[in-house]
């Protein structure tokens, strides 16, 4: 499973004209699902982020994780984190898990990430073609692969 966390003042997913999802502080995150990830996958990876320390302390450090600072969230669904690029022009996407695997374990994540955030995020919608905006803060952007846990 692949996460690109995106460390924001503001957030939004917006479908069909609809908002759907909108925080202030916070973090926005793609998620990317592979076939063969599992809950433990998920367990980590909600873990790590919700403790990892990236935002700015008093003095401007990164110190604080997104508990310490009471940010919010946002989870998308994004398939083409698995885009294979060896090949032509073309990604290939034949790595990203099909919506029967994908969307429960989408589903698991978030609730997941609510259990160790003690409190719900925004998401988008499986599938969805999604307006996504953001104020990227720092900026801070980070990927982490739960395949690739050094």
């Amino acid at each position: 499973m692949r996460v690109v966390l995106q460390r924001v003042t503001k957030a939004s997913v917006t479908i069909e004209n609809r908002l759907n999802a909108e925080i202030g502080l916070g973090l926005l995150m793609l998620i990317g699902i592979e076939a063969e990830d599992t809950s433990e996958d998920i367990e980590w990876l909600c873990r790590k982020i919700v403790n990892m320390r990236i935002f700015n302390d008093e003095t401007g450090v990164m110190n604080n994780s997104l508990i310490d600072v009471s940010g919010d969230a946002i989870i998308v669904s994004q398939f083409t984190l698995h885009a294979s690029t060896k090949k032509g022009n073309r990604p290939s996407y034949i790595k990203a898990a099909k919506p029967d695997i994908a969307i429960p374990l989408y589903a698991e994540f978030i609730q997941t990430f609510e259990r160790h955030l003690g409190k719900k995020v925004g998401t988008g919608e499986f599938g969805a073609d999604m307006q996504v905006e953001l104020l990227n803060d720092g900026p801070v952007t980070i990927l982490i692969d739960s395949k690739n846990k050094s």
